[in-house]
């Protein structure tokens, strides 16, 4: 089953940019399909293999900082070629 997940990751305290950095730049070294925007990281792929790799690098990330919160919205398809036909 293909999903699109998309991700932002909120570290609440200051020089916050290093964790996400590294957390993104994980994601990008899987073989799955990633896209960023200035708001947010969207990751394509079958479902199994974009919940192992998720499960890993958000316990990673909190590992590496004191607070924070992840919003996780999941689709149940691969929407990365989508475009707006409006």
């Amino acid at each position: 089953m293909k999903i699109s997940v998309e991700l932002t990751l909120t570290p609440l305290q200051d020089d916050f940019e290093p964790v996400i950095i590294k957390f993104i730049k994980k994601l990008r070294a899987s073989n799955l399909k990633v896209l960023e925007n200035p708001l947010s990281t969207q990751v394509y792929g079958d479902y199994d293999e974009v919940m192992r790799l998720l499960t890993t690098e958000i316990k990673e990330s909190f590992q590496l900082i004191e607070n924070g919160l992840i919003y996780i919205k999941i689709v149940k398809s691969d929407r990365h070629d989508y475009e707006p036909n409006f």
